[in-house]
């Protein structure tokens, strides 16, 4: 299998099955590196985009925003706006208050909404998002480390903005034409389901794609929301195909590469999960064991599954970059995929 171009949940919008994210542009990479990865992706056929008015991360005041920055001024200097797909996101509700202008925590109401895609349209030097995705929901959630597969219920602990209100500022942006498409990220199968029964209700704008992690060693995805991407014909944008770096096996035994995520910011507790140690090194094991690269097997695994629109990778180095999207020309067969489903059946999912 190699890169191929899918219909973007049911809009007119083809995108390919490899994306470039851009979270390390205006922190980890400079200005000149997202350039020159911006350059090689769409020369190699990546012209879809995803950003975040959050990015740089690490999330930090002096780095937010950064990243669309970047992709601005690339726009800008290469003209070449008619050539690209962009996907960015609205923060959801945080305890952050760098974001808003009147220093406000954040929170996904009318008013929050309308000034962040204002600015995000400002950093990017363009006119219109072609996706704007809704970062986290605005309720309490349990991604980004949390262990989302033990249930607790939230309900009541924060004053949310019903969703009622956040889809109706979608569609007034929308009809404002400063928004072409809208979507989701790190949802539940009840948050999917809510927003898909309360556009067709209310002829309001259709969430299109949900951008949830996905990899080996997170599979989460098949439990509910797998058939609401096929079935319902919302697009699996699938973030972190290599757990943040584990799978490709430089952190094994404790390693610490310079200039790593890790070694930089230490913030991957997420992938420093009980049983996340036995699953990477299964995995990586396989991998060389087939005698592929553990990056390029990892994300070839996700290229595959068939409901996956587009795999999201992101590089520090146009090195990196290169390789991982020459993962799309790997296959995985039934009996490469028995051996994967045999350790995932003892080590399943202990980085969600």
């Amino acid at each position: 299998m190699s890169i191929v171009y899918r219909k973007l949940g049911r809009t007119d919008l083809t995108i390919p099955s490899i994306a470039l994210g851009t979270m390390t542009w205006g922190d980890q990479n400079t200005e000149a590196e997202g350039h020159a990865q911006l350059d090689y992706a769409l020369e190699r056929g990546i012209n879809f985009l995803d950003t975040a008015e959050m990015y740089s991360t690490p999330p930090k005041a002096e780095t937010q925003g950064n990243t669309e920055r970047v992709i601005g001024t690339w726009l800008k200097a290469r003209n070449n706006r008619d050539k690209v797909t962009i996907a960015t996101k609205v923060i959801g509700r945080t305890q952050n208050t760098w974001y808003r202008d009147d220093g406000s925590t954040t929170e996904l109401s009318r008013k929050q909404i309308f000034e962040a895609v204002d600015k995000s349209l400002q950093r990017l030097q363009t006119d219109y998002i072609d996706l704007y995705q809704l970062h986290f929901p605005d309720r309490p959630f349990a991604y980004f480390g949390s262990n989302h597969t033990i249930f607790r219920d939230t309900r009541g602990t924060v004053n949310e903005v019903p969703i009622d209100e956040t889809l109706a500022a979608l569609d007034e942006i929308v009809k404002a034409g400063k928004v072409r498409y809208v979507g989701l990220s790190n949802e539940t199968p009840w948050g999917v389901s809510r927003f898909l029964n309360l556009s067709e209700r209310h002829g309001q704008p259709r969430v299109q794609s949900i951008q949830n992690a996905y990899s080996l060693t997170n599979r989460t995805f098949e439990v509910g929301l797998a058939e609401f991407a096929l079935r319902e014909d919302v697009s699996l944008l699938a973030y972190s195909p290599l757990a943040q770096g584990y799978l490709t096996g430089k952190y094994r035994d404790g390693a610490l590469p310079a200039g790593s995520r890790k070694q930089l910011y230490n913030r991957l507790n997420r992938y420093q999960t009980p049983g996340s140690e036995a699953a990477f090194n299964a995995y990586v094991d396989l991998a060389h064991e087939l005698g592929l690269d553990p990056a390029q097997f990892a994300i070839a695994f996700v290229h595959t599954r068939p409901f996956v629109a587009s795999v999201i990778i992101g590089a520090s180095s146009l090195a990196q970059l290169e390789a991982d999207i020459d993962a799309a020309e790997i296959a995985i067969t039934p009996e490469i995929e028995e051996r994967i489903d045999a350790i995932h059946l003892l080590n399943s999912n202990p980085t969600p």
